[in-house]
């Protein structure tokens, strides 16, 4: 429980704070309201806040029939929304669903959350206050680390277009039902958990057998290389920003910078046969990073 006191008789407002910390309260669960001993007294505000301990997460996950959750670790999901509705939907969705919901309605928590937390996954609003979802996955390296499926009220196919281009595994219209929301989230973890072969062209690669073929020609690599192929099919359709492939693959190297990344791209482009000059399936974007083009649907 919290109090916060009112000012004096000579301040005014308009009350809009008010209104925003009872939406994002309430979004958390928890209750809110305001005593006053009488005009020009000022007032008292009390908010609580529901606590929910690690034993109430591994309890949840290991009830829930549907593998949602696995009971020695609890998936998060964080669900960034500047409308405190869509907040209280989603995370009792969620909650009902076996998910952890962290739910946050400023972008400037995004960074900070994600490293806390460690959600699995992140449902982004699309147009948040003051800010693209799209060109926060394009600026913020942690968003490249998990799946993202992007919520809007615009449903048009230019826009949906668009939003996955920039990498979103998922796109979902508001208003949506729970039993959507549940489905979506569970789907898109399963493609991050046990992805299918990827097919670009000729380029083929193997997760499981960690294998990669051109042509049915098996390409010898590393496996260092393959895991910088992983990662970047993986992600196809968006840029993977270099120091994100620093942090993933060469955690004991990031003192010596982007080089490192630079000099093995080079490597794996030339056992891919692939031109720098004009790429076929590794493309660099001038100071962010690296993208493979997404696959077209057969």
């Amino acid at each position: 429980m919290f109090r916060k006191h009112g000012g004096d008789a000579g301040t005014a407002g308009y009350g809009l704070g008010l209104a925003v910390s009872k939406g994002l309260v309430e979004a958390h669960g928890g209750r809110i309201r305001a005593d006053s001993e009488g005009p020009g007294r000022g007032a008292t505000l009390t908010f609580t806040l529901p606590a929910a301990p690690d034993a109430v997460e591994h309890r949840r996950a290991a009830d829930t029939p549907d593998g949602a959750e696995r009971a020695d670790k609890p998936t998060r999901v964080l669900v960034v929304d500047d409308d405190p509705n869509t907040l209280r939907f989603a995370r009792d969705a969620l909650s009902a669903a076996g998910f952890v919901p962290v739910v946050t309605g400023g972008h400037a928590d995004l960074v900070p959350i994600m490293r806390r937390e460690k959600p699995r996954l992140v449902l982004l609003d699309l147009m948040l206050s003051g800010v693209d979802g799209i060109e926060l996955m394009r600026t913020l390296p942690e968003l490249a680390d998990v799946p993202v499926i992007f919520i809007s009220g615009y449903g048009r196919d230019e826009t949906v277009a668009r939003a996955l281009e920039s990498g979103a595994v998922d796109y979902l219209v508001k208003p949506f039902s729970p039993t959507e929301l549940a489905a979506r989230v569970r789907a898109a973890l399963r493609r991050a958990d046990d992805p299918e072969t990827f097919r670009l062209g000729e380029l083929e690669i193997d997760y499981a057998s960690r294998r990669a073929s051109i042509a049915g020609r098996e390409i010898g690599l590393t496996a260092t290389e393959f895991e910088l192929l992983r990662i970047l099919s993986l992600n196809a359709g968006r840029v993977v920003a270099g120091d994100v492939l620093l942090r993933r693959i060469w955690p004991e190297r990031r003192r010596e910078g982007t080089n490192v990344v630079r000099t093995f791209v080079a490597t794996l482009r030339h056992k891919l046969g692939d031109d720098a000059s004009k790429p076929a399936w590794i493309f660099n974007e001038r100071g962010v990073g690296y993208r493979m083009p997404r696959p077209i649907p057969d």
